[in-house]
Order: structure tokens, then C-alpha cells, then sequence
């Protein structure tokens, strides 16, 4: 449904700078005898709110849609990500001397990856993530998992079962949650007097400098900086007391938030840092959104007319690794077929599987060698030098990547 009011303070001055088309959810990945059948897509616009500046779609597509049993994303699935979580575990319980007795839990937990990362710190561990085959997949893994949404009742039932948390985690999960109010009363619920509640997303300033526009899909409701966010947490009695700019997922956003009042520590000096920063760089200006949106257009134009030129000269091309990003690339840009033979993944999830919207085979990744195609767009371009290293042998006969943001360029 199309929403009129911002989701952090309400304000009704939305107004949208960027209309990426209608499309479907970016992980309904098909099977075979789906094919075909009509698949719902829903608009995916973006818009700014004039009142505290959050980036948001203006069209929130159910939960209940997006977040199937048959949900095909993992998070465990780069060793570049699974350093990022050792590294966040360790970080953060250094930070807060956390213990044996004090008890994390994930919000979106996913297969268990950062909690099995705290558990190896030596705190207790709880995961909540609503879809069902992910969540049984992370109790296989001893990752004790619920299979359930997020909210008041879920927050209640963990408190009467396991107490309090001592940290509450949400890592590329509070920018997917459409009713932020409700998730900040399950938080207050949940989260212990003294506790912290730590939100990791990727960074709208570096989503604006890097033009990573293919980072925006249904599931992301929101667009985060911390000027909205200041005011946002301020509501439930709570601020950011520190930050975190990490590499992942193109450049992200680690923050620390507490209720006021509840540390004599100081808020660290980063905070107003980055606050400044947002403010001297215009992000939430509309001016500067709609240069961002013609960028975008611009980027089509160039990523289109040079695979056309490819084919064109009797090239074969394919794409790597099938993120939700690359779905809304490939049907944005209307990459079909026409331009590529199939999409290589790892995920054993995906394989055998179709893309949402352009309907590409997913085959294994050995399918690249086996086929020797001339050129790989590469979808998940944040791993770029992980994937180009694992897929060397491709470039050594002769292969050449696509690396297609922020620019459309040619490697090897």
C-alpha cells in the first residue's frame, strides 16, 4: 500500500525523488513450474521526508509477502561476511564487557551467523526471524531460534522465558520493518534498564556518493542516516551514544543507542561528526536527491548500451551471484534473456531456481567454467574481489567481469 505518512515522526511531506518501476519482491525466486504463472509486482519508489529527512519507499509491500517459508537468502554464504560478523561479536563485547550471563538476541537472526559468533564469545544467545526454513535451518546449527515476527507478544514471551537482554541486535533488519513504533515498544520490552540496542544498515551518504541504487528493494523500507534516527530514538527515551562505519554491503553504519540517562559515559564525539557531515553534504536535500535520480537513469543508459554493444559483437554473457541488489539491477535496467544466458550462484537455495521479474536460470557457479562465456556481470559487486579471486580461472582463459556500480566497467 502507498503510505502518506514518514514512519519515524509522521510527517505527511513526502515527497518522491526517485521511481525505480513496478517489480517483484527481489528474493521470489521460481521455480520451474512457476514459470508460467503471473507473479504480482508492486511500484518501487522512493521518497524524502521533508520534516526529518528519512529516505523511504512510499510503498510498503506486506511482510507476509516478502518474508515467505520459502525464503531463499542466507547470510552465511562469503567469508568476507563471515569476518564481518566474527568481527562485530568481538567489537561489541569487548565494548560492553558482555559475559556468560548476559543474553543476546537478533532480530532477522537468519541462520544464526552473528549469534554463533557471540555464542563463541561466551554470552547466551537467542534468535527471532519469521521465516520458518531459515529459522529451522539456524536451530540445526544449535543456534536456538524463534520462528516468529518481532513485536510486543514476542518480546513478552522472551522476557517471561529468558529474562531481559543485555543487547538486542537488528543487522540489515530495522531499515526492513515497516512499523517502526511497534518494533521500538518490543525493543523497550525486551531490552534490559541498562541495556543496548544495536542497528547495523547500510549508509544512505555512501548509497548517495557510490550510487549503489540497486540496494533499494521492497524488503528496504528505509534509507538510514542519523539525522532522522537522532530524533526517531529520541521519541522512546533513547540516543546514540556511538557509531560505527563499516565496509559491508557498500559502505554501513554500526549504531550504539541506550536509554538517557542510564550512562554517565558521553555520547563519542563520531556522532555529532557524522551528523555535521550529513548536513555540510546536503543528503536529504531534494535537490540533491534528483541529481542522484538522474545519476541513476544516466547508469541504465550506460550499463544497457554497453552489454548491447557486447552482443552485438557476438559476445556471450552471463551474470554471478544472484542477490535481491542484482534484481532490482536486472529489472530496472531490463536485462533479460536477450543479454544473459543464466546467473551462477552458490547458494543452494537459489540454484535451479529463476530470477524474480527477468525469469534467468540459476545454475551453480561451476556452470561459468563449464560454459567459458566472455564476459560475467557481476551482481554482487560489494564482493567483488572475493568472487573475481574465488572465479579466477574464468579470467585466466580469457574471461572478463562486468562490474556494473557505480559505473559499468570492464575488469581483466
Amino acid at each position: 500500500m502507498f503510505v502518506k505518512k514518514c514512519r519515524m515522526c509522521g510527517g505527511e511531506r513526502l515527497s518522491l525523488f526517485l521511481d525505480l518501476g513496478e517489480m517483484p519482491p527481489a528474493d521470489q525466486f521460481l521455480h520451474k513450474e512457476q514459470l508460467g504463472q503471473h507473479r504480482d509486482s508492486y511500484p518501487l519508489q522512493v521518497a524524502v521526508c521533508e520534516d526529518c529527512g528519512l529516505i523511504q519507499l512510499n510503498y510498503v509491500v506486506p511482510p507476509e509477502i516478502l518474508y515467505c517459508d520459502d525464503y531463499p537468502y542466507e547470510s552465511s554464504t562469503t567469508s568476507a561476511g563471515r569476518r564481518h560478523w566474527g568481527e562485530f561479536a568481538q567489537t561489541t563485547s569487548r565494548l560492553l564487557h558482555l559475559t556468560a550471563n548476559d543474553l543476546v538476541v537478533d532480530i532477522g537472526s537468519n541462520v544464526g551467523v552473528l549469534l554463533q559468533m557471540f555464542k563463541e564469545q561466551g554470552t547466551k544467545v537467542l534468535g527471532v526471524d519469521p521465516a520458518a526454513n531459515i529459522a529451522e535451518i539456524a536451530n540445526k546449527n544449535g543456534i536456538e531460534t524463534i520462528a516468529a515476527f518481532f513485536n510486543s507478544t514476542t518480546a513478552r514471551q522472551i522476557v517471561a522465558s529468558k529474562g531481559q537482554a543485555t543487547v538486542i541486535t537488528g543487522t540489515n533488519v530495522f531499515a526492513h520493518v515497516g512499523d517502526l513504533h511497534d518494533l521500538m515498544g518490543a525493543v523497550t520490552t525486551l531490552l534490559a534498564e541498562r541495556g543496548t540496542f544495536i542497528i547495523e544498515a547500510p549508509y544512505f551518504l555512501e548509497l548517495l556518493h557510490s550510487l549503489e541504487y540497486d540496494t533499494i528493494y521492497h524488503e528496504h523500507l528505509s534509507y538510514l542516516s542519523l539525522k532522522p534516527l537522532v530524533g526517531f530514538f529520541r521519541q522512546f527515551g533513547m540516543e546514540i551514544f556511538d557509531a560505527q562505519l563499516r565496509d559491508i554491503h557498500g559502505g554501513s553504519i554500526r549504531l550504539f543507542v541506550r536509554r538517557i540517562g542510564t550512562s554517565a559515559d558521553p555520547v563519542a564525539p563520531i556522532v555529532d561528526q557524522m551528523l555535521a557531515n550529513e548536513e555540510r553534504e546536503r543528503i536529504h536535500e531534494l535537490d540533491t536527491l534528483k541529481q542522484f535520480a538522474q545519476n541513476v537513469a544516466n547508469n541504465r543508459k550506460a550499463l544497457r548500451e554497453l552489454l548491447i554493444s557486447l552482443k552485438k559483437s557476438g559476445n556471450r554473457i552471463v551474470a554471478v551471484s544472484a542477490p535481491a541488489k542484482g534484481m532490482t539491477l536486472l529489472n530496472y535496467c531490463g536485462l533479460g534473456t536477450e543479454f544473459l544466458d543464466f546467473v551462477t550462484e552458490k547458494s543452494k537455495l537459489k540454484i535451479g531456481r529463476y530470477t524474480p521479474g527477468m525469469r534467468i536460470e540459476v545454475v551453480p557457479d561451476d556452470m561459468l567454467l563449464t560454459h567459458q562465456p566472455d564476459y560475467a556481470l557481476l551482481l554482487a559487486w560489494n564482493f567483488a574481489e572475493e568472487i573475481m579471486n574465488n572465479l579466477k580461472e574464468f579470467s585466466d582463459r580469457g574471461g572478463k567481469f562486468i562490474i556494473p556500480i557505480p559505473t559499468p566497467r570492464i575488469v581483466g
